[in-house]
């Protein structure tokens, strides 16, 4: 069982929250443990394909330093270093067969929001304050996820969502928060990135925006030192 976080802790988060004219979310570790499904949907892809890979959960959390489903692809077959690079067409397809299987298991319920976001989701729309989302995953991913877990009209909360494949670059770069910040027309200062990995804290202090970092199961040991805040899930801040 997690250690509950010391008062003065969640009291300084919550007033983070509370003062921000905007929430900005990472989805994937974020707002629900779903980097364990993207795995395995990556392994059926590579057995569907015949490829006789298998990414075990270390050799997955090291991968996750390069962000893309497609980019984390030519990164482990360029470190096999036995054959020539796959094209184009084979990757494409691979996600294409990955991202399919990753929406079956979401539909079957198995992964509901993590502590404490459905909670300060309600809570921020009652105060006024924007929603976005900024993330490295595709919208078919994110529509995967939150339309089981809020509904099929999720997507109307949101005042802003920005996906991987609608910037140039993918975090740790800071494209898509200043892509949110645009759409939002706000400053930086006047919101608050809510994160889970050091690529995505580094994508958001990039663009200016303070950071919380709620812990998740593959990027618990990251530094986390340029966060204003880090928790261990996001309950008691509404």
């Amino acid at each position: 069982m997690q250690a509950e976080a010391p008062a003065a802790l969640v009291c300084e988060a919550a007033d983070l929250i509370r003062r921000a004219a905007a929430l900005i979310f990472d989805v994937d570790g974020t707002l629900a443990e779903t980097e364990e499904l993207h795995r395995q949907a990556f392994n059926h892809a590579f057995s569907r394909h015949g490829l006789g890979w298998e990414w075990d959960r270390t050799v997955y959390k090291d991968l996750l330093r390069v962000t893309g489903g497609k980019e984390r692809m030519r990164a482990y077959h360029a470190r096999r270093r036995i054959a020539q690079p796959l094209a184009d067409a084979d990757i494409a397809e691979l996600h294409r067969i990955k991202t399919a299987h990753y929406a079956e298991l979401v539909e079957t319920g198995c992964c509901p929001l993590r502590p404490g976001v459905a909670e300060l989701l309600a809570v921020a729309r009652e105060r006024g304050q924007r929603l976005a989302i900024a993330t490295t995953t595709s919208h078919g991913n994110i529509a995967a996820l939150l339309s089981q877990a809020l509904g099929t009209g999720w997507a109307g909360d949101f005042d802003a969502i920005v996906a991987g494949d609608d910037v140039r670059h993918k975090k740790p770069g800071p494209d898509v928060y200043l892509e949110v910040l645009a759409r939002l027309k706000l400053n930086a200062h006047d919101c608050v990135a809510i994160e889970d990995s050091a690529n995505g804290l580094i994508a958001a202090s990039r663009a200016g925006i303070p950071v919380l970092i709620t812990r998740s199961m593959f990027f618990r040991d990251d530094d986390f030192s340029d966060a204003r805040v880090v928790l261990d899930d996001l309950s008691g801040l509404e």
